[in-house]
């Protein structure tokens, strides 16, 4: 249900998704560039953009409404900033090829799922730089993230027409299991991870940089 399909959003709504996604990919796409290199970071992209694609296919029917693992949080965690737009390609790769999600509101859902993992990029470099437990971190990332995608896609659905009300709160709370799995997910991933490959994780910084 995170994936909207086409006929379901407002043109106000749609035209703001494309205008404000648009807008993020520059922005985010320039802030990579001037911390490190983009093309150097094209094989990690492609791996999580290829699971995140894989994931968001597997379809879980709870009453009205359908989940599946998103991932976003994930990607949040190990792209930084290049999540926004790996996030993109995959939904637009969903779009065309499974018609997993409408084609005129995949600026609308890059947003929902774009955003959140945005947001708990920020918070696990910051975590961890501060030496908080990586993997402790990472658990709640994934399922912060999650929570943040849920209520996104509830804001647009209500923003939409009344009777999306009952839909999104059908969502949010078909979405609680798979806040608590993104959760284990992403914070066994990043335990392992610092285990086997450190230098995928964001460079730890000290308080002073």
């Amino acid at each position: 249900m995170v994936h909207i399909t086409d006929g379901v959003l407002s043109p106000t709504v749609i035209a703001t998704g494309w205008v404000a996604t648009a807008m993020l990919l520059a922005l985010t796409l320039w802030w990579s560039n001037r911390r490190e290199e983009p093309l150097e970071q094209i094989p990690k992209i492609s791996i999580l953009t290829a699971a995140f694609f894989v994931a968001s296919l597997i379809h879980i029917s709870l009453g009205p409404t359908s989940v599946h693992l998103i991932l976003n949080g994930l990607l949040g965690v190990l792209l930084g900033t290049l999540a926004y737009p790996a996030i993109f390609v995959g939904l637009i790769l969903q779009a065309f090829l499974f018609q997993h999600g409408g084609i005129t509101v995949i600026g609308v859902n890059t947003l929902n799922v774009g955003i959140p993992a945005l947001i708990v990029a920020f918070i696990f470099k910051k975590g961890y730089s501060a030496g908080i437990n990586p993997s402790a971190l990472g658990t709640v990332c994934g399922g912060f993230s999650t929570l943040i995608t849920a209520l996104m896609l509830a804001l647009v659905l209500v923003t939409t027409g009344e009777e999306f009300t009952e839909v999104a709160y059908a969502a949010i709370a078909a979405h609680a299991p798979i806040m608590i799995v993104e959760a284990l997910v992403t914070g066994s991933v990043v335990g392992f991870l610092l285990k086997v490959k450190p230098e995928m994780l964001p460079e730890r910084k000290s308080k002073n940089e």
